[in-house]
Parts: structure tokens; C-alpha cells; sequence
């Protein structure tokens, strides 16, 4: 239950949902997660790095490079279904 809640709580936040919500079509580079949503690099790090301590997402290095992805499938179906649902 109380992991439920801070899955909804992180989600609840515009950037991190807009992160997420782009994270959908799969894996995406640092580089692109900034300027879709429209915020400074530091905000748009500081917010990744909430979501990944939540296990909502997962990142790996390549060379200079951060990837991230969704790494909770309960977030993904939510978030599907919320999809649907526009």
C-alpha cells in the first residue's frame, strides 16, 4: 500500500508525469526527455532521479549518455489505461 502511494504522489507532479507519459514509447535519451518537457536540465535531472529511487524508472550509460525507461509495469499499465481513457 504505501508503495502504491508514493508511485501515485511521484505521479501527481506535472514534469515527472510528462517524463513518464514520454517514456511510453520506449526507452529515450537524456537529450530528448529536456526539451519535451520544457524544463531546465536541472529540474528534469532531479526529477529522473525521484523516479528512479521509486524503481518508476530505470537508467543505463551509454558512453556520455543516460537512457531512461519505465521500469515498473504496474506504472505502465496505469498510465495505459489513463491513456485510453483521452
Amino acid at each position: 500500500m504505501k508503495h502504491s502511494l508514493r508511485i501515485f504522489k511521484a505521479l501527481s507532479d506535472e514534469t515527472r508525469l510528462r517524463i513518464v507519459e514520454f517514456l511510453l514509447g520506449g526507452e529515450r535519451c537524456v537529450c530528448e526527455i529536456i526539451p519535451y518537457t520544457k524544463r531546465a536540465q536541472s529540474t528534469v535531472s532531479l526529477q529522473l532521479a525521484k523516479l528512479e529511487s521509486l524503481g518508476i524508472l530505470k537508467s543505463r550509460r551509454d558512453g556520455k549518455k543516460i537512457f531512461y525507461r519505465i521500469a515498473s509495469n504496474k506504472v505502465k499499465k496505469i498510465l495505459e489505461c489513463m491513456e485510453d481513457e483521452d
